[in-house]
């Protein structure tokens, strides 16, 4: 799912800013652009991230700014003098003034940024931990409101699964009724005037074939107690987007053999808007943790 957090600290001897962005993805993706000299810390991100969140593609940045000290800052002599000295004797012997210093220190390698030896990120960990959780807690408000509405809109469409299963239920008997009057009519018309008598026992035994060949009775039931855990399944406080992903396969399932074997126009319309709902309904899970 979607969603935004950011978490911010400040203090004297720095500024700390995170931002957490994540888009949907049906794994875990993470990237992170961390200020230097922190880039060693991103497993230790990662594993932070990991123990909120399960699915999605997650882009983090962390921001770390310090103020500038004196002591942060050296000259290089040897590279100061050695600028100076070949500019100098460009410029001849015979020259009577020398380079001035201060032109020389935007040259490169005169000014060097200094980081102490000792620094050493993980000892900062603990508190930038503390603010990366901040923004994770945020993101998670973010993503639980586009959660329910993901529900809402996963139980509208299960709502209308069912309404096209009740559609089929109520068009199952017509179907064998439907069939039993086709064949007689077909019947009649090919002896018709042939002298031949169709004995009413054999008419009832090819009606009583397809409607076993065609019962879909039990595919009836077994996808309304999909549909059932369909529905218990959004509802759980644990968020089963894998649960999900498994019962709507075994929805489809159900939905494919409905339409095979109740060889009707009616039916099959039914059953192809399942299988359209269905794949919304695929859609949508993918981003469900």
């Amino acid at each position: 799912m979607t969603g935004f957090g950011e978490a911010r600290l400040q203090e004297e001897r720095w500024t700390v800013s995170v931002e957490i962005r994540t888009v949907n993805n049906r794994h875990l993706k993470l990237s992170a652009k961390i200020s230097d000299p922190y880039g060693a810390l991103e497993p230790d991100l990662e594993r932070l991230v990991r123990e909120t969140i399960r699915r999605g593609t997650v882009q983090v940045v962390l921001r770390i700014d310090r103020p500038r000290r004196v002591e942060d800052y050296r000259l290089n002599v040897v590279a100061l003098t050695s600028y100076r000295d070949q500019l100098d004797a460009l410029q001849g012997s015979n020259s009577t003034s020398s380079t001035p210093l201060s032109s020389l220190l935007v040259l490169p390698g005169v000014v060097e940024e200094r980081k102490p030896a000792t620094d050493d990120p993980h000892q900062d960990w603990p508190v930038l931990s503390a603010v990366i959780s901040q923004a994770l807690v945020k993101l998670q408000s973010a993503r639980a409101e586009e959660g329910n509405a993901m529900a809402n809109e996963l139980l509208v469409l299960g709502k209308a699964v069912a309404t096209h299963l009740d559609q089929i239920v109520a068009r199952g008997p017509e179907v064998v009724a439907a069939y039993q009057k086709r064949l007689i009519e077909r019947v009649q018309s090919l002896v018709e005037g042939q002298g031949v008598t169709i004995e009413p026992k054999d008419l009832i035994r090819e009606v009583a074939i397809l409607s076993e060949r065609a019962d879909i009775a039990e595919e009836i039931v077994r996808l309304r107690a999909h549909l059932a855990q369909y529905i218990d399944v959004i509802h759980e406080p644990e968020s089963a987007g894998r649960k999900l992903e498994f019962v709507v396969q075994e929805m489809g399932r159900e939905t494919n053999t409905i339409g095979s074997k109740a060889n009707d126009v009616e039916i099959s319309r039914c059953v192809v808007e399942i299988k359209g709902l269905l794949e919304k309904i695929r859609e949508l899970i993918q981003n469900v943790e």
